[in-house]
């Protein structure tokens, strides 16, 4: 009999629906309550438009009619938070919260040093620039309650995982070149509860691949925390292994292992399912669908991996689930598979190459391209384009939702769209 009977439910951190208080939004998993639009352009159905200066990658968070983004010096050398009257897009924020000298150089164009989303709590929010810095704001009088400096890696490519707040501690990931580790800090504080390094065995490397090599050894994906017969586990991929936690302690419960490195896509869960979907990164990008079991311990790759989807499968990009389909994307197709079996209902080519996560609201799937297209599609069986819609610079971050409002951030912009 399948676990959810024992009833599976996904943590919403206390947020109300309607906000988009962190990376994949209320619901971790990038599904949207609202009425959203379906069309838009530069010049049709945008509210309001503001640039951003600098580079970030992260997904702009929203809480109480305040938009929050965060942006970096393209050389690193100044970490800025910004907040916006999600009303009329009027700035509310700006403060340089990190100079730096020396930044660790990124050595490629794709990641920036303001790639980890915050996550907003009652009153305050939570930011991370990796080892550069975490920092706790209030959200009401904008000042600076804790901030650590001291918690560190090498980010070889630059920080990407961002924070999550579980009770009352908020947990980081620390996926480096030299050393791995998550790390939970008490969200008043801001002083270190627990750390659990990585217990990852790293031996194949000496196989034809320097033993030092810093790509190998990299992840930047966010946690993701579901409970299950009583029983909250925290599930986190990385270089090498997908790892499951208890958040409330850090004790690592159980493994499953790959090949490959640097994933950057979120779990996502099916409850009617009873699967978890972890992307197990470059190299090979294959999504793999676990079956979640609360008492499963050490490594369970042989006895609990249900299915692997080979093909097309996504980069960088999170999946999405909506009406009983997972649907992904990669170098220009959007797919749709079965989320029981893997098998893959349709893949069409969309658009260009996508590192922006997929967003699901109602019967439609948003799929945005690094060059500003978003297709709008059926949340069907069947590939159906509702809309082709353009915007002037390319979208790295993932979108965000709130209300009936979609708030988009390109290279160079900050949108809100509405169906007007």
């Amino acid at each position: 009999m399948k676990l959810l009977l024992l009833t599976a439910l996904l943590i919403f951190s206390g947020s109300a629906l309607a906000d988009w208080p962190e990376f994949r939004g209320p619901n971790h998993d990038g599904t949207a309550t609202g009425n959203l639009p379906t069309e838009w352009s530069e010049d049709k159905n945008i509210t309001w438009k503001k640039a951003i200066e600098g580079l970030g990658w992260s997904t702009p968070v929203v809480k109480n009619d305040k938009v929050w983004v965060t942006t970096a010096t393209v050389d690193g050398t100044k970490m800025s938070l910004l907040c916006f009257n999600y009303k009329n897009g009027d700035l509310l924020f700006n403060k340089i919260l990190i100079t730096c000298d020396n930044p660790e150089p990124l050595g490629n164009k794709m990641n920036t040093y303001a790639t980890c989303t915050p996550v907003i709590g009652d009153g305050y929010i939570y930011v991370s620039f990796g080892s550069y810095g975490t920092f706790c704001i209030d959200t009401g009088s904008h000042e600076t309650v804790w901030q650590r400096r001291d918690i560190q890696c090498s980010h070889w490519r630059g920080p990407g995982s961002s924070p999550i707040i579980w009770k009352d501690k908020v947990i980081l990931t620390f996926d480096g070149a030299d050393q791995q580790f998550l790390i939970a800090l008490d969200r008043k504080t801001g002083k270190t509860v627990w750390r659990t390094d990585r217990s990852t065995d790293f031996a194949d490397e000496k196989n034809g691949i320097p033993a030092n090599s810093g790509d190998m050894r990299k992840g930047y994906s966010t946690p993701f925390i579901v409970t299950t017969g009583g029983k909250s586990i925290m599930v986190s991929n990385a270089a090498k292994a997908c790892w499951a936690y208890d958040p409330d302690t850090g004790e690592e419960l159980w493994q499953v292992t790959y090949k490959t490195h640097s994933p950057s896509s979120r779990t996502i869960y099916s409850p009617e399912e009873n699967l978890l979907y972890i992307n197990t990164g470059l190299g090979k990008a294959e999504v793999w669908a676990i079956r979640l079991d609360p008492e499963a311990r050490g490594d369970i790759t042989e006895s609990h991996v249900e299915w692997k989807a080979l093909k097309r499968t996504p980069k960088r990009s999170s999946p999405v689930l909506s009406n009983g389909l997972m649907f992904f994307a990669n170098d220009g197709v959007g797919s749709c598979v079965d989320p029981k079996t893997g098998e893959i209902k349709w893949s069409e080519r969309i658009g260009g190459d996508y590192s922006a996560s997929l967003l699901a609201a109602g019967d439609h799937i948003y799929f945005f391209d690094e060059e500003g297209l978003c297709t709008v599609a059926k949340a069907a069986d069947t590939y159906q384009k509702v809309s082709e819609n353009h915007l002037d610079a390319g979208f790295m971050a993932s979108p965000a939702a709130y209300h009936d409002s979609l708030i988009l951030r390109t290279k160079t912009h900050l949108y809100r769209v509405d169906s007007q």
